[in-house]
């Protein structure tokens, strides 16, 4: 016997991945059937001493939660933070957590597909996760009740599109949709174009001749829509394959949708499970881990700041150099204080916070160093911006 689809990897609902835990595979489904994105971290390689082993499943949401094991509080804080950046990328990555560096490998190394950590709070045992990201399937509205509308909701399936038929209702525009196609051949196309470009989405299409697709806009602008607004809209929709059939103009729709969802233009939405806004990241201070930023991780005030750590012995060692000094000492200057504890930075492409040092990443932009979570988040930089690499 042959298998079939949705075996193995594509077993369950569509696009999830394969979870070996009962309990987590029912998450995993709940999750996918919310819309929420997730990663499945699976420990492929333990070295003992540590407290993982291969084979260990976790799952962890876009609001930085972790359910199930694949290590302890300070592992979990590489596998929070490149969860994220693999949801955000869209791009599984193979972890590798050490406790202490090979020749090659500083703080942090990044390679295509994988990234090396070195975790001082280890055990002294080496783990690799593999974080396999599941994300939202792109929802595209069509509205309109044609043939066309028809056979673009019979299509959008095959090629993992969430496409919502509104019918000869109004358009239903969510923000993080991918597209909306107006299929209505003269009922409400006015409104639903204006709704589609408003909030910004990707692609809008409206299937209609060139001469009446010109009368609309010439509507709109009238209307006060502004031309950038009205640039969006692509009329007739889809790539050009001298279709005359519906099916076959469907098709030339979905061909653009595929295109436009691999593009700059569209990020899947990171829909948490349930309505937290996205973690962030603070460095700790003693050994340059990145680390949750949230109530209950650990942290201290010091200055008016809050201090974050990834384990109780770096938030000690804290306490025992910079808060027992500073009860002794006078007011340390503003030079000594900024000495104490490192600057960080914003990766501008997915919000990371990094550490704004010599090795990390970076480049120089409009008389400003930028820095960057890695070489990825660099190079996607470099080709949306001129910029002399650092």
């Amino acid at each position: 016997m042959q298998p079939g689809p949705h075996v193995g990897r594509d077993a369950g609902q569509r696009g999830t991945a394969a979870v070996r835990n009962p309990a987590l595979a029912r998450r995993a489904e709940e999750l996918a059937a919310q819309g929420a994105a997730y990663v499945t971290a699976t420990v492929v390689r333990a070295q003992r001493p540590t407290s993982a082993h291969a084979g260990d499943v976790a799952l962890v949401t876009s609001d930085g939660t972790i359910q199930g094991f694949v290590g302890g509080i300070c592992a979990e804080h590489s596998v929070r933070l490149f969860s994220w950046t693999a949801m955000k990328t869209n791009e599984p990555i193979l972890l590798r957590i050490l406790p202490t560096a090979p020749e090659d490998v500083k703080e942090q190394k990044q390679e295509e597909g994988a990234v090396t950590v070195l975790n001082t709070c280890l055990s002294g045992g080496a783990i690799e996760v593999f974080l396999e990201p599941t994300l939202p399937v792109p929802r595209v509205s069509v509205v309109g009740s044609k043939p066309i509308a028809a056979q673009i909701e019979r299509l959008g399936s095959e090629f993992d599109l969430d496409i919502v038929a509104a019918g000869d209702e109004p358009a239903d525009v969510r923000d993080g949709d991918l597209g909306l196609i107006v299929a209505a051949h003269g009922k409400g196309e006015l409104e639903a174009l204006r709704a589609g470009i408003e909030a910004g989405l990707p692609y809008v299409g409206l299937v209609a001749s060139p001469k009446r697709g010109a009368a609309l806009v010439e509507e709109l602008r009238s209307a006060g829509v502004p031309e950038d607004q009205l640039a969006r809209i692509e009329c007739p929709a889809g790539l050009d394959i001298n279709a005359k059939k519906p099916p076959e103009v469907a098709l030339s729709i979905i061909a653009r949708l595929i295109e436009r969802r691999y593009s700059k233009e569209y990020s899947p939405p990171l829909r948490a499970p349930r309505d937290q806004e996205a973690p962030t990241f603070a460095v700790d201070p003693i050994c340059g881990m990145t680390v949750t930023a949230e109530p209950s991780a650990l942290h201290l005030e010091h200055d008016g700041e809050t201090i974050y750590f990834c384990a109780p012995g770096c938030k000690k060692t804290y306490e025992r150099e910079h808060m027992a000094a500073t009860a002794d000492a006078a007011p340390a200057t503003p030079a000594s204080k900024a000495a104490a504890k490192p600057t960080t930075a914003v990766d501008p492409i997915c919000g990371m916070t990094v550490l704004a040092a010599p090795d990390t990443p970076h480049v120089e932009s409009d008389g400003e160093t930028v820095y960057f979570c890695c070489d990825g988040c660099k190079t996607k930089f470099e080709g949306q911006h001129a910029v002399a690499a650092g």
